[in-house]
């Protein structure tokens, strides 16, 4: 007589944010990931710090093919729990902050240490991929930058691309020297305030643009030397005014459209504008005879390198910690990124899972 098969065993759940259209996130139970493949470890997911980039998701503005639905989140924080074959140099029980970008970690750039411009990227986990909002989530160990023990994990939240989009803005492509008088556009933004804090360490002068007194108000407290209500007041006017009319040495640009031309004008002659974002539009017109006369240069800024990352988590251990606008659990996330989106925010929000 045959013995009888064993049944299946149900495959055990786990809460997951997904994104199955437009402005359509659900909270549902899905399959957990099975175990963590050679090379992987599996994370316990604490927190999400929100970015625009989620609410470019949440807006259907991918870029790129993705399948839905898809799992969001593209900068976290989490805990070991399981280690893959072959896995070296981590613990059940580190905390990490995983690099979003599935990057392919042979080509040139991913060996010289510039995973951001990773040639084969497959990529951005929470935005072409699934990402972190979720219980657990497998993820090479390669792509893992620790957390030290001194840094909270609300605010380790906000490493991977926060404080490390501001590292590489600032210090590998503007080369913010000690002393220097910088602008920093949308200051109440996630990565203004990490940026106003970044520049008054180096001991530079601060100009820092807001849309409300409010925002100006708090900028100051975080250490502005002057403030600029953009909505009130013509900033390129006031950048030049402060500094004698010279300009300034660096504009910190994230806006776009509707800052550009501004943020030339506040320009010393051969003053420096890094960007890294276009929230206001893509396309705006530039007197290309005042970039060549004025030898102004102009810097692209996307993304960060694991080194960025690690950087960042290191001045968070050393007491430079992130502004946190609010915390607010998983079912809330689209509230969080509703109040991104309209400009409601000083600092970041962080979801925790």
């Amino acid at each position: 007589m045959n013995e009888l098969a064993a049944p299946p065993v149900s495959a055990r759940l786990m809460r997951a944010l997904r994104l199955h259209g437009d402005r359509d996130l659900r909270l549902e139970d899905v399959a957990e990931p099975p175990p963590p493949a050679p090379g992987e470890v599996r994370l316990r997911m604490h927190a999400i710090a929100l970015n625009h980039i989620d609410v470019w998701g949440w807006r259907g503005m991918a870029f790129a093919q993705r399948k839905l639905p898809i799992c969001v989140g593209v900068e976290a924080v989490g805990e070991i729990v399981a280690l893959g074959d072959g896995v070296e140099g981590w613990m059940i029980g580190d905390r990490v902050a995983p690099y979003g970008a599935q990057t392919c970690g042979v080509c040139p750039a991913c060996r010289d240490g510039r995973d951001n411009l990773c040639e084969n990227v497959s990529g951005v986990m929470g935005f072409h991929l699934d990402g972190f909002a979720r219980e657990y989530v497998n993820q090479k160990a390669r792509l893992m930058v620790r957390v030290p023990d001194a840094v909270g994990t609300e605010d380790a939240a906000c490493a991977a691309v926060t404080f490390s989009t501001v590292e590489h803005m600032l210090f590998d492509n503007a080369r913010l020297q000690p002393g220097e008088v910088i602008l920093i556009q949308a200051a109440g933004s996630g990565i203004g305030t990490v940026a106003i804090k970044q520049a008054k360490a180096l001991g530079c002068t601060v100009v820092a643009t807001a849309g409300d007194d409010e925002k100006c108000e708090k900028a100051k407290e975080l250490g502005a030397d002057h403030v600029v209500n953009y909505s009130e007041k013509n900033f390129a006017s006031v950048a030049r005014r402060v500094t004698d009319k010279r300009g300034v040495d660096v504009v910190f640009e994230h806006v776009g459209a509707t800052t550009w031309a501004g943020s030339l004008l506040s320009l010393r002659m051969g003053g420096r504008l890094v960007t890294c974002g276009s929230t206001s539009g893509v396309s705006a017109e530039t007197n290309l005879m005042m970039i060549f006369q004025r030898q102004l240069r102009i810097f692209g800024s996307f993304g960060a390198s694991m080194r960025n990352v690690a950087d960042g988590l290191a001045k968070m251990a050393g007491g430079m910690t992130p502004v946190l606008d609010r915390v607010i659990p998983l079912d809330r996330f689209a509230d969080g990124l509703d109040r991104l989106e309209s400009r409601r925010v000083f600092g970041k929000i962080v979801v925790t899972i």
